[in-house]
């Protein structure tokens, strides 16, 4: 035995330890994967030995191989061997390595209960803490329905570290087992008036925790805290107890009215910054919840804004993004005393962190009145010229539209500025993705401001000019999308229709979905330009019009999109039965006019036809109008239409060509989708049409081949054609301005008139009210009606309370109720003698009325128990229950007597609340035994 020992102790000189993996591993860094797996080799030789000091040392190897990223899952059983040594040094060893490669769901774990037990009650403290630190990283439903009694015994532990350990091991227990909760809770209770401040600091920490989901079931800790919070020097307890008050006073106001003094003298005391967050924070969630039942706290405000303000200051970046967040807390209650700091605000926009100036812009959101609303939007916009990064130019001009119409664009005074901004914005030369924003809030404002709608169709009309005229994309696509569908929708409201369907007939290459809004209102267009036409008599240009249309479709009908195609041939079916149709009335026409032009009659008009395919009035549809149309009986959303079909190899080698044949796929490029093979007569039209295209544009530099083969170029300098260029074009702008500039200063102007008016006599009055109502503002109305489907409200909601992936769900539950299992176990005597009262039913018809009485007497009280533990009402002044519940007893249940009467005796205890607050109890605890 000892040659064996010694034999054992020379082999392990030559073993690898872990200094010697780690040095080897850096030595062989560009073979470090045939390394690593030479070294797994010799750990699976050491695993085999038998001595448990050489599995250790293997099992040390295996978690920092774990560390870099290797599976060791396989070595489960050598590691809960090592982690059952009677040596703490090697225990300590397998412990850390199942705390890291162990989890919940590891099949292993059905091992370790007993272990795990064991070493829980052991003398040694370390030995105890060591299985306590590692147990909670993969405590498992069973483990904790096992071992909770024993981790709920080490909280009486006479030694502070095992108290500590224990009361932290307890939340993870809850969390995996939560009717361990019930039980637990008194001790849990116990232990934030501990001795020791490192197990009251865990015990406050667990509360903390549990509170999170339910608060109510803590209420009644609150002068076990309230107390901690006014002796308690220790700023990280403190910053727990005052977060969980904030949740606490939504639930009792009462509480909130003695919370304000002790926070405010924090505020003032303390020079902790985190301190000073959160307790700014409790006294703005104190603020709201005791709003209504007190006096205004405007000096309680004052303070946390100008504390806010030097937190805002600071240099640090962490703690000014900190007081931007808790300011934007007060400005959705108090919105008066954040503004007064808008200066300050506005600087914020010029941080070098993103994040600040985002956090700067929600500020902003809530900041804005109509009188400083132009002035904001204005600098923004100058920031925005000024500013880097795509993504804070996109979230700056979400920001711009969602300041612009917050609540039914309710701060809004002048819509013709609103309408120049939105433009401005979409020809801004950045690569946005918000042209989608822009362009719904074009047809939002153009649908529900009725007043409004000639300006912005006529803007519309100018924008498309402005793209099709210009070689350069400078504006948005989506913003094209709203362009046409509005100046088609509302052509009434165009001066010059004819030349806004002739720049929309010069579209160039545009997505699917735009395109075909182009096709579907150049019909409109037409339709509503030849309803003028036909009724003036006024056939060849109606032709005319008709053949530039059927032209431009016939290139569209080319194109590889699907929608695009059925949009283009429709229209073309559209323009061929207007031909036949404008022909056959021009001919009958100059017969009409040979033969009597008296007699002949008016006849229909053809316009009249297609305008009436888009007649309608368009109102404004709820957001969540398309969830709320309920799904008829029958259908079965998830089935099948067409049953997939499979295919029979999955090989890359053969390419599936029709795989996205009638379906567009969001991965395909515009480069890359099919396209139309022109013949040669085609090739020789659209060469022919680009040079009578280069001919008539006098900003194309025309050549020709004797100047090309000249070598001196005086020669032909008198061959180049000088174009006379007679063009209406707007005055000439200075750079930096704008054109919503111009009601920024009417506005200022107004206002400036106002407060002159205000300083003349009092005759003088009423001209300046009707100056007043003068404005625009008063007479523009924003329609407030939202379609919405039939028995449908805009108050539904669609909730998502209940989170499945949320760890803390189970911990949702009413430590005022008994457990489901208690409830269970106890069923009402009625539903067991059931039988039996059906059976004297049929013979005693008379004692059928006697019977009923005391069951329905029963069922009533069991129900209003059950309502008063669920809305814990308030008892009398001196505790006593109310005396509806002592009239009204059946005298023949004894039994169930003396049990009320051992309730109303728990219900009488007081829990020292008055004592501490001088506030009656809020809840009225009752724990089994």
């Amino acid at each position: 035995m000892a040659l064996k020992k010694v034999k054992g102790n020379i082999e392990r000189m030559f073993d690898k330890n872990l200094t010697d993996l780690v040095r080897g591993i850096r030595n062989n860094k560009e073979n470090e994967a045939k390394y690593i797996s030479q070294c797994m080799e010799d750990i699976k030789q050491e695993l085999r030995q038998d001595n448990l000091a050489v599995k250790s040392n293997a099992i040390a190897k295996l978690t920092y191989l774990q560390m870099l990223g290797y599976d060791i899952s396989w070595a489960g059983f050598n590691i809960i061997e090592v982690m059952s040594s009677n040596k703490f040094t090697l225990k300590r060893i397998g412990y850390l390595a199942a705390s890291q490669s162990f989890h919940c769901d590891s099949e292993l774990l059905m091992l370790t209960t007993n272990m795990i037990r064991k070493e829980l009650n052991s003398q040694n403290q370390y030995e105890a803490g060591l299985a306590l630190t590692s147990l909670s990283c993969y405590i498992s439903t069973d483990l904790a329905r096992d071992l909770s009694n024993d981790i709920l015994t080490l909280l009486s532990s006479t030694k502070p570290y095992i108290r500590k350990k224990a009361v932290l091991m307890m939340y993870k227990v809850f969390l995996k087992y939560p009717e361990a909760l019930r039980p637990a809770f008194p001790r849990l209770k116990e232990k934030l008036e501990d001795p020791d401040p490192g197990v009251q600091s865990a015990a406050v920490n667990v509360v903390c925790e549990l509170a999170r989901k339910n608060p109510k079931n803590y209420l009644s800790l609150a002068p076990v805290f309230f107390k901690l919070m006014t002796t308690s020097t220790n700023n990280w307890m403190l910053i727990k107890i005052i977060k969980l008050f904030g949740a606490l006073t939504p639930l009792e106001p009462r509480l909130g009215k003695k919370l304000i003094e002790p926070l405010t003298n924090l505020i003032h005391s303390t020079s902790a910054m985190s301190l000073l967050y959160e307790c700014i924070n409790t006294v703005i969630a104190v603020l709201i919840s005791i709003s209504s039942g007190m006096p205004n706290h405007a000096a309680s405000i004052q303070l946390c804004v100008q504390k806010l303000r030097i937190l805002i200051e600071d240099s640090d970046q962490n703690l000014k993004y900190l007081g931007l967040l808790a300011m934007s807390k007060i400005l959705k209650t108090h919105p008066k005393s954040v503004q007064a700091h808008k200066d300050l605000i506005l600087q914020c926009m010029e941080d070098k962190d993103e994040s600040i100036r985002l956090r700067a812009l929600d500020l902003l959101y809530g900041m804005v009145s109509k009188k400083n609303l132009m002035e904001i939007v204005k600098k923004l916009m100058v920031h925005m010229d000024k500013a880097e990064g795509t993504v804070y130019r996109d979230e700056l001009l979400s920001k711009i539209i969602l300041i612009c119409s917050q609540n039914n664009y309710q701060f809004i005074t002048n819509f013709e500025w609103y309408i120049t901004v939105l433009v401005e914005l979409a020809q801004m030369e950045f690569g946005s993705k918000q042209g989608h924003v822009i362009g719904s809030q074009l047809m939002d404002v153009c649908i529900r401001v009725q007043a409004i709608r000639s300006f912005a169709v006529t803007e519309m009309g100018q924008l498309l000019e402005v793209y099709t005229s210009t070689s350069q994309f400078t504006i948005m696509q989506e913003v094209l999308y709203a362009a046409a569908w509005l100046t088609g929708e509302f052509a009434s409201e165009l001066e010059s229709p004819e030349n806004t369907l002739r720049s929309m007939l010069k579209y160039k290459s545009l997505p699917q979905h735009i395109e075909s809004v182009f096709i579907h209102n150049i019909v409109k267009l037409f339709a509503h330009i030849m309803e003028k036409h036909e009724a003036a008599g006024n056939y060849d240009a109606i032709l005319e019009l008709s053949d530039s249309i059927a032209c431009k479709m016939n290139e569209s009908i080319k194109s590889g999109e699907l929608e695009v195609q059925e949009r283009a041939s429709t229209a073309l079916i559209i323009i061929d039965i207007v031909k036949e149709e404008i022909a056959a009335k021009n001919s009958s026409k100059l017969m009409d006019d040979i033969e009597d032009p008296l007699t002949s009659q008016p006849e229909e008009l053809v316009a009249s036809e297609i305008l009436s395919l888009f007649k309608g009035e368009l109102n404004p549809v709820a957001p969540k109008a398309q969830k709320k149309v309920p799904v008829p009986d029958g259908l079965d959303l998830d089935a099948w239409i067409n049953e997939p079909i499979q295919s029979e190899s999955d090989s890359d080698s053969e390419p599936d060509n029709t795989e996205n044949l009638f379906v567009k796929s969001e991965k395909l490029d515009y480069g890359n989708k099919y396209q139309y093979e022109p013949t040669e007569e085609d090739i020789k039209k659209n060469r022919e049409a680009r040079k009578s295209e280069q001919q008539n544009n006098p900003n194309y530099l025309k050549g020709s081949l004797d100047s090309e083969q000249s070598s001196n170029g005086h020669d032909n300098v008198e061959t180049i054609s000088v174009a006379e260029l007679n063009l209406d074009l707007p005055p000439l702008r200075v750079l930096g301005e704008k054109r919503s500039d111009k009601y920024l200063n009417l506005h200022k102007d107004k206002t400036k008139g106002k407060k002159k008016n205000k300083k003349k006599k009092k005759h003088r009055k009423s001209e300046s009210s009707s100056d007043e109502n003068l404005d625009v503002a008063a007479v523009v109305e924003v329609k407030q009606v939202m379609e919405l489907p039939e028995g449908a409200t805009l108050s539904d909601s669609d909730s998502d309370h209940h989170r499945l992936d949320d760890p803390h769900r189970a911990l949702d539950i009413d430590l005022d109720l008994p457990p489901i299992s208690e409830v269970l176990a106890k069923k009402p005597p009625e539903t067991v003698d059931r039988p039996q009262k059906e059976k004297k039913k049929s013979k005693k018809k008379e004692n059928k009325g006697k019977e009923k009485k005391p069951e329905k007497h029963k069922s009533e009280k069991r129900k209003k128990a059950k309502v008063e533990n669920l809305l814990e009402l308030d008892k009398g002044a001196d505790g006593e229950p109310k005396a509806e519940n002592k009239t009204k007893k059946p005298k023949k249940d004894k039994k169930k007597s003396k049990e009320k009467g051992a309730k109303s005796k728990t219900k009488n205890s007081t829990s020292g609340y008055e004592e501490a607050l001088g506030i009656s109890t809020p809840t009225k605890e009752i724990y089994p035994s």
